[in-house]
């Protein structure tokens, strides 16, 4: 087994060991990090792009019950911000295009989404909207 392997699995135990990762993911990681750190060995310049793309199950996958994977860096987060796509160069308008996502795909996840949802039909903003309408009439 070469080195970088060896470096590509210590990395994705320690990966593993912070967050939950299925058996393709982690086969995925180990593959597209090995591959990155030979490039980076051989003097190449090392991107994702070139390294492993990605496939649409993955951009599926992205978004969990509980955290959304950012598929630029491999990071998971509740929500995929403005500020963390920007350290990867991207708005989000180019982050969905890129990974063929529709134009409204949330980059949330599904538990905080479906709790924001709630919370909207709790405040029921559209009567207060209405009962101010019918003040100024």
């Amino acid at each position: 087994m070469d080195d970088f392997l060896k470096q590509a699995l210590e990395l994705a135990r320690a990966q593993a060991s912070v967050r939950v990762m299925t058996e393709e993911e982690i086969t995925a990681f180990v593959t597209r990090v090995a591959n990155s750190l030979r490039a980076m060995a051989s003097g190449e310049e090392a991107t994702m792009e070139s390294v492993a793309p990605v496939a649409s199950e993955d951009v599926k996958k992205s978004v969990k019950e509980k955290s959304v994977t950012c598929l630029e860096c491999g990071k998971s987060f509740k929500i995929l911000t403005k500020r963390h796509l920007a350290q990867h160069g991207l708005t989000t308008e180019e982050y969905r295009a890129k990974y063929g996502m529709k134009k409204g795909t949330a980059l949330v996840c599904k538990s905080l989404q479906r709790e924001r949802r709630k919370k909207m039909a709790e405040m029921q903003l559209w009567e207060r909207r209405r009962k101010a309408s019918y003040k100024k009439v």
